[in-house]
């Protein structure tokens, strides 16, 4: 930073946004928990959407309900003129049962927050408190984009996007809460940092028999096999071996008797890439051992292969700059650059339309599990530093493009 921009009222105003944030902390642990005792699916977040846009309401800040779908998006204008920032966190939860024995535990049996998307909404719901508070003095306008569905493509930042969401943003900040990573770290990455992520289902039509008969029929098990054995050579002898990709085979069902021979079988499985020509290659070499397989053992197999989400890309000077917001503005928090997560995120569809960085706040609990896992949970000291993170970014932008 430069003399002039120490100088700048910028730096009272994030000062003030601290502490703010700080004194709110235990009202953002509360709507935390209050979220993950009432989780919705994707797709099914009427509740939580209300939630959001009655908060909002409630403090007179200007409030877009079911944008794209269940998505709200709130708006706060700074009395001074300058750049329009967003700030973004999802709100949909999981069909896992929640297995913690823990006071806030989930209500809705079978439904959980076991990705942390709860603390993110709280994270955003604060901070957009605490910026409507200083709106007086702040420059610029601030986009709360509070997104459902980022849990199942085809998600809910493309139909949000495509809604307006992003109309007039000059850049974008998200963070997710990351229970495998310290508290107290903020990892970030210029480039791919998330995966592509993509499905395939595979329906191998055989004809089946008695199991003492083998010879009349076409074994769709055996079938499955070779698809399973032949589909993960790909990435060994297909891929370059300085790329990445991932294709793992899930689900595998052909479910009979002991003495019949499958008359069918559905696979199911993932494939991510970072890359849009490693993405291409993958779809049509899973394409070519299926029509091989199904030749080979003449039957038919349907492939179904669906495009998720693409590859999460930061943009370099945002993550530079969200780098050097941790390290001046965030004592105590060290950041760490990362590497490539394999996992998806649809926030690469706002990164397509505007620059901005994603990254991961560390939340890890006294007793971690993985994300997406029954017994999942965070250290909820994580969402104030999330929370500052993202204030800092959002009111240090201002000051980064008027340098």
């Amino acid at each position: 930073m430069t003399e002039q921009t120490l100088g700048n009222p910028q730096v009272a105003i994030k000062e003030k946004l601290f502490a703010k944030l700080e004194a709110a902390n235990d009202d953002m642990i509360q709507i935390r928990r209050h979220l993950h005792m009432h989780p919705e699916l994707s797709f099914k977040e009427e509740k939580t959407a209300r939630y959001i846009q009655d908060f909002y309401k409630e403090l007179g800040v200007e409030v877009r309900g079911n944008v794209g779908g269940n998505g709200v998006v709130a708006r706060i204008k700074g009395a001074h003129p300058g750049k329009t920032v967003a700030l973004r966190a999802d709100f949909d939860a999981l069909p896992i049962d929640d297995q913690k024995d823990v006071e806030y535990k989930s209500t809705v049996p079978g439904v959980m927050h076991a990705c942390g998307h709860d603390g993110h909404t709280a994270t955003l719901l604060t901070l957009g408190k605490a910026l409507h508070e200083l709106r007086d003095e702040l420059t610029g306008e601030y986009v709360l984009i509070h997104q459902h569905a980022e849990e199942y493509a085809p998600g809910g930042a493309i139909s949000m996007v495509e809604d307006g969401c992003l109309d007039g943003v000059d850049a974008i900040f998200g963070t997710h809460l990351w229970s495998l990573n310290a508290v107290g770290t903020i990892e970030y990455r210029t480039g791919p940092v998330m995966a592509a992520a993509d499905r395939f289902e595979i329906k191998v039509q055989g004809r089946g028999g008695h199991g003492a008969s083998p010879h009349q029929t076409k074994d769709a098990v055996v079938i499955g096999a070779q698809l399973v054995t032949n589909l993960q050579q790909l990435v060994s002898r297909r891929v370059d071996p300085v790329e990445s990709a991932v294709l793992s085979v899930g689900s595998f069902v052909a479910e009979n008797a002991f003495n019949v021979i499958a008359d069918s079988a559905y696979l199911a499985g993932t494939v991510r890439t970072f890359k849009p020509e490693i993405r291409d290659l993958m779809e049509k070499e899973i394409g070519r051992v299926v029509e091989g397989t199904a030749i080979a053992n003449d039957c038919e197999i349907e492939l179904d292969y669906v495009r998720g989400y693409p590859a999460v890309v930061n943009h370099e000077a945002e993550t530079e700059f969200m780098k050097r917001i941790i390290e001046e503005e965030l004592p105590g928090v060290e950041a760490k650059e990362t590497a490539p997560h394999m996992g998806g995120e649809d926030f690469a569809y706002y990164l397509e339309k505007v620059p901005g960085t994603f990254f991961f706040t560390g939340a890890m609990p006294e007793d971690p599990y993985p994300h997406h896992h029954p017994r999942f949970d965070i250290d909820e000291r994580s969402l104030l530093i999330a929370a500052k993170a993202l204030g800092a970014a959002a009111t240090g932008y201002q000051e980064e493009v008027s340098e």
